[in-house]
């Protein structure tokens, strides 16, 4: 019987052990690699060709869903399982649009788990019981029509953050404003720079108030 290939991307190192516990226990899975932030696990994919990755969207230096987007550009036949802590609309319509094959939440249980990486290997779209819950309220309830949204690419946290850019804050004064930490609007700029390609802040504010953003 051939394995299933998985390749585990997260940057929690205790994590990643309970993770392989699981996998190797496991008959028809192999391990492929182990990654622990977001441009290890492009590199990693690029060079392991695994069937699936594990992936967390909290990792440094490139986010989950901006490493799926760049895995599945170059290897689109890689199955990616999302396996998280964030739970939020904005991350999970994100990981989907990205190309992500399922969302798991990290208090599932182990059983899901193996099952969701068999169910995204045979090609099947695979979410968590909550997930699914909040994806079917999603869609049966009905949505006022808005305005094409300005960067489609970025969350809402990120098109808040690069607004608030567009009007020359820095990143101590949008934490400030946010009530969020330093360290997270840094990790969310440097987002904002990947998924826009833009090399420097001034070329982000420039794109955000050319779409009349922080005007």
């Amino acid at each position: 019987m051939e394995k299933i290939t998985v390749l585990i991307a997260d940057d929690h190192a205790d994590f990643r052990a309970g993770l392989r516990a699981l996998l190797e226990a496991a008959d028809d899975l192999e391990i492929a690699g182990e990654a622990a932030s977001g441009v290890e696990t492009v590199n990693q994919a690029t060079q392991l060709q695994p069937d699936v990755i594990l992936m967390d969207i909290n990792m440094p230096d490139l986010n989950g869903i901006e490493a799926t987007r760049r895995i599945l550009y170059m290897s689109p036949h890689i199955r990616i399982l999302m396996l998280t802590m964030f739970e939020d609309d904005d991350s999970v319509f994100a990981a989907m649009r990205a190309g992500a094959r399922g969302y798991l939440l990290k208090g599932a249980r182990k059983a899901e788990i193996l099952r969701a990486i068999r169910a995204v290997n045979n090609e099947e779209a695979i979410f968590g019981p909550g997930i699914a819950q909040r994806l079917i309220h999603y869609f049966a309830t009905p949505h006022p029509a808005t305005p094409a949204l300005l960067f489609p690419e970025l969350t809402e946290r990120e098109r808040e953050i690069l607004a608030l850019m567009a009007q020359h804050l820095t990143n101590p004064e949008i934490a400030d404003r946010l009530f969020i930490s330093q360290k997270t609007v840094r990790n969310q700029v440097s987002n904002i720079f990947s998924k826009l390609q833009v090399a420097d802040r001034a070329q982000a504010i420039i794109r955000a108030r050319e779409a009349g953003l922080g005007q």
